[in-house]
């Protein structure tokens, strides 16, 4: 395969993890966000520092205090290491919402600005982080006059934060 094509295809992978990071987040599928780690890969994400098995369980706790998460990605660059073609380093942007009880909460119920800047290295064919900085940029309280609540009845299906999500039964609707 030409070396052009084989960096877009890389390029695609890291950017493709990113992507299953942030499902995995705003899902809280633990194990698909431990999937995007290596198992030696290290997290520095506001307070917490460490391992990829200690981040995952704090960072699912930590999202678990909200009734919503949404993480949306939108500047991507990802760069390859000029001496090893397996370590690519990647910033991607981002704006995450987060809402829970009691509305009135800043704590519970902002929006924040970020930036993940990571190390990926792919090991065993597969691209992984080995070692994220999540830097926050920004960050905003949402005031209770500007949340209402979604009813299904009203404004159709509502997102799950568990695999009943239709990005998960989707799937099995065409198997049944």
């Amino acid at each position: 395969m030409n070396d052009a094509l084989q960096e877009l295809l890389d390029k695609q992978a890291v950017h493709e993890c990113v992507l299953r990071y942030c499902r995995g987040i705003d899902r809280m599928d633990a194990e698909l966000v431990r999937s995007c780690y290596h198992a030696d890969a290290t997290d520095e994400h506001g307070t917490f520092l460490g391992v990829r098995d200690e981040f995952v369980d704090w960072v699912m706790d930590a999202v678990a205090q909200f009734a919503v998460t949404m993480h949306v990605v939108a500047n991507h660059l990802c760069e390859f290491d000029e001496h090893d073609r397996d370590v690519a380093y990647a910033e991607t942007y981002g704006i995450a919402y987060h809402q829970g009880p009691p509305a009135d909460d800043k704590r519970r119920n902002f929006v924040t600005g970020f930036r993940y800047v990571d190390r990926f290295e792919r090991r065993e064919g597969g691209w992984r982080i080995a070692r994220r900085v999540t830097a926050r940029e920004w960050t905003q309280q949402i005031l209770p006059g500007q949340q209402w609540e979604i009813r299904p009845e009203r404004d159709g299906r509502r997102g799950a934060r568990d695999t009943s999500d239709a990005v998960y039964t989707i799937r099995e609707e065409q198997q049944a």
